[in-house]
């Protein structure tokens, strides 16, 4: 089933009533273990990468690989560049091969993010690349602020005139979500979800998913949030896998052996975060 656009696998997760796993990489092990969880679940995934990870591996590196595994994959999988915080950056991904980019323009002022989605919608269009934007303000999860503050919340009213104007082709929104380790349990806005999901004909896209009680993720999929994206959790995994390896071989030095013994522990982990997103039993 191959690589396939973002837009396209989100509009089938909406109308079939499951979320897609996003789930943020690094290196050709998180790209293939991913993979290797949806081709086990038979269900599709999108491998998306952070553009501030480039000094790592070059964003040109990543996303060929990422396309090329998607390409040999029995299910579908997109390839997506998360958080570009600016034209430049989301540009840069489109010239790099990324068939998505996301630009985050929440941190700017209203007007502002709305000039600079709109630019990339622009740009991105003439190369049949689609494009993510944010409306509301995603913060940090250790900012009790950022979680609780409603002023940072996505405005249902200003969610319609972001995307009629803009164009962009999903929507991440802040509903009490936030990046990284949660200082508190998290409490999603359904009412919010539900006002802006009935006003809004994109898919919708829910950052910050490592930490928020299984309860809730299913619920958010159930009100027709499509794009749940995962980091945080998944390089705990990996790093669980590999701790737990070294452990059972005693230490061994062997760094190639722990490459291999991390894999079991870093699929089931996404093969998880599936079913959990996957309330309605779909299956490819």
């Amino acid at each position: 089933m191959s690589l396939v656009k973002v837009n396209e696998l989100l509009q089938h997760a909406t109308e079939h009533h499951y979320g897609v796993a996003a789930i943020n990489t690094v290196n050709y092990e998180t790209i293939s273990c991913a993979i290797a969880a949806a081709e086990a679940e038979r269900v599709p995934v999108i491998i998306q990468f952070f553009p501030g990870l480039d000094k790592y591996i070059p964003l040109k590196h990543i996303s060929y690989m990422a396309k090329d595994l998607a390409n040999k994959a029995t299910v579908p999988v997109a390839v997506h560049l998360d958080h570009s915080a600016s034209y430049e950056i989301a540009v840069s991904g489109i010239r790099d091969g990324f068939p998505s980019v996301m630009v985050d323009g929440s941190a700017l002022p209203y007007e502002k993010n709305i000039e600079v989605t709109k630019a990339v919608v622009e740009t991105a269009s003439i190369f049949d690349v689609d494009v993510e934007a944010e409306l509301g303000h995603v913060g940090n999860a250790q900012n009790l602020d950022d979680l609780t503050n409603t002023d940072h919340f996505t405005n249902v009213d200003k969610a319609v005139e972001f995307v009629e104007r803009t164009g962009c082709g999903s929507l991440a929104i802040a509903v009490g979500n936030a990046h990284g380790n949660y200082i508190q349990k998290p409490n999603l806005d359904f009412d919010r979800i539900k006002e802006i999901r009935r006003a809004v004909s994109i898919p919708l896209v829910m950052h910050g998913c490592s930490g928020i009680p299984d309860e809730q993720m299913q619920e958010a999929v159930n009100l027709g949030m499509s794009k749940f994206n995962i980091a945080t959790e998944y390089f705990t995994a990996m790093y669980r896998s590999m701790e737990q390896g070294m452990e059972a071989t005693g230490h061994d030095g062997n760094g190639l052996k722990m490459l291999f013994i991390s894999r079991k522990g870093m699929i089931d982990f996404v093969a998880g975060k599936m079913r959990l997103l996957n309330p309605n039993k779909f299956s490819l």
